[in-house]
């Protein structure tokens, strides 16, 4: 009897020390737990800003080129000037097409002649004909002759009228309002047909022409640009230019050797700042709506993927993987992976453990992520 007391109370003994050291242990836990700040996930609507090279071109800008060959007479403009349209811009010698129309009306004038001449031949054949004074076969002749001197004369007033025209092209007018650019040949200079005599550029308004990626162009038609929207511009100084953009055309289809889309934005230009052939960089804003938004100080990287670490309801950090949509200079925009309800430890992640307790204290995500609408 008094061994099998003696066994009961040794083993009541031991359950209580298990029971008091098991105590021991869950206050020791929870006392040496690490207080570490957590927060949710911020919601917000943001912009995101991307720039992109741009070429800038005159809405209005042509090449001012010679139709017929010649020597350059005289200059009457400079170059940098400002011009009205149909003002007069070159001189071309004209002595060459002057002596050509000067043959070409005289060979009018026979062929005129000639036509009034057969014309009162055929009068005359008529009436013998009609008193069978002559056959028919004289008449058609009669007739023929007279239709191919008409003809003659035609053609003969057409060469006269292009010799008019080349005389005409040595004199070259401003086709509208503009400024002059170079003019690499001087006066004396032999000028062939189709040479190019200058450039005149209307820079009221300018076009700047860009790239975008595959993927830049349906992030941008997907989020929440459905409309053609408004860009700015940025100069090659680094200078933000004072006008906004308006994007209205977009090429129909990609580069298959760049895998880019092209964009044309038209600016105001009413300072004449810009000029053609400059270069600058289109700044196309896109807006996220309802982005959920992580600092990238919660995170850290394992083979290219995104973790970071969530709090459970008891207080342990659980490993999860989330997929960005974007990243900024601080913070990520979650695509997948975390919703805006969890807890996230909010830096440090690199350093823990799966399974670690921890005392979360929150932290509202205001006071460590940027409150501006832009990034």
């Amino acid at each position: 009897m008094t061994s099998l007391f003696s066994m009961k109370n040794s083993r009541t003994a031991l359950l209580a020390l298990c029971l008091a050291l098991a105590s021991c242990t869950s206050e020791t836990e929870t006392e040496t737990a690490e207080s570490r700040e957590v927060i949710h996930p911020m919601v917000k609507d943001i912009t995101r800003s991307s720039d992109y090279v741009a070429e800038i071109q005159s809405v209005k800008y042509v090449e001012i080129r010679s139709k017929v060959k010649g020597y350059i007479d005289e200059i009457h403009v400079d170059e940098g000037q400002t011009v009205k349209k149909d003002q007069l811009l070159f001189t071309l010698s004209a002595l060459e097409f002057e002596k050509e129309l000067q043959k070409a009306n005289a060979v009018y004038k026979n062929t005129l002649a000639d036509l009034k001449a057969a014309k009162v031949d055929l009068a005359n054949v008529k009436l013998l004909a009609a008193k069978n004074i002559v056959s028919g076969t004289e008449l058609e002749v009669a007739q023929a002759k007279t239709e191919a001197l008409a003809a003659d004369v035609e053609e003969a007033k057409a060469n006269s009228e292009k010799a008019a025209l080349h005389i005409a092209f040595t004199q070259i007018r401003a086709p509208f309002n503009g400024t002059i650019n170079r003019i690499p040949n001087k006066v004396g200079s032999l000028i062939l047909e189709g040479d190019m005599l200058t450039s005149i550029s209307d820079n009221r308004e300018v076009f700047a022409y860009f790239n975008l990626s595959e993927i830049d162009y349906l992030n941008y038609r997907t989020n929440g640009e459905k409309e053609i929207g408004t860009v700015g511009l940025k100069l090659a100084n680094n200078k933000h230019y004072g006008y906004k953009g308006k994007i209205e055309a977009i090429e129909s289809e990609f580069d298959r050797s760049t895998g880019n889309i092209a964009f044309r934005a038209r600016f105001a230009n009413p300072d004449g700042l810009l000029k053609h052939g400059a270069n600058g960089k289109v700044i196309v804003d896109e807006r996220l709506n309802n982005a959920l938004l992580v600092p990238q100080k919660s995170t850290f990287e394992i083979q290219d993927k995104i973790y970071l670490f969530v709090v459970d309801s008891e207080g342990r950090l659980k490993q999860r993987n989330i997929v960005p949509k974007m990243r900024f200079e601080d913070f990520y925009v979650v695509e997948s992976g975390l919703s805006e309800n969890e807890w996230v430890l909010f830096e440090g992640a690199g350093d823990e453990r799966e399974g670690k307790k921890i005392r979360p204290v929150p932290v509202d995500p205001a006071a460590v992520m940027p409150t501006t609408g832009k990034f």
